[in-house]
């Protein structure tokens, strides 16, 4: 069975999603992500983007982020089925 990997700047507003890894595009600000807990196996929902579409804002650990649109292309997830 192949689970079909999204990234985080695709996935749809309310649903929730695990984090898969950080794909190779994200090596620039890769050591940013990871302090601020975006790591494999963490649960991640987007909540809304800016009215121009750029920053996402996120909930994840029980706190919300926002993150570039770019960093969010760098981020595979795996969407929860409910």
């Amino acid at each position: 069975m192949n689970i079909p990997l999204l990234t985080l700047d695709r996935l749809p507003f309310g649903k929730e999603a695990v984090i898969a890894k950080l794909l190779p595009e994200s090596l620039p600000f890769r050591r940013k992500l990871l302090a601020m807990g975006i790591t494999p196996g963490c649960q991640v929902s987007v909540i809304r983007g800016a009215p121009l579409g750029d920053p996402l804002e996120i909930k994840m650990r029980g706190f919300t982020l926002c993150l570039r649109r770019k960093e969010a292309a760098s981020i595979a997830v795996v969407e929860v089925a409910k």
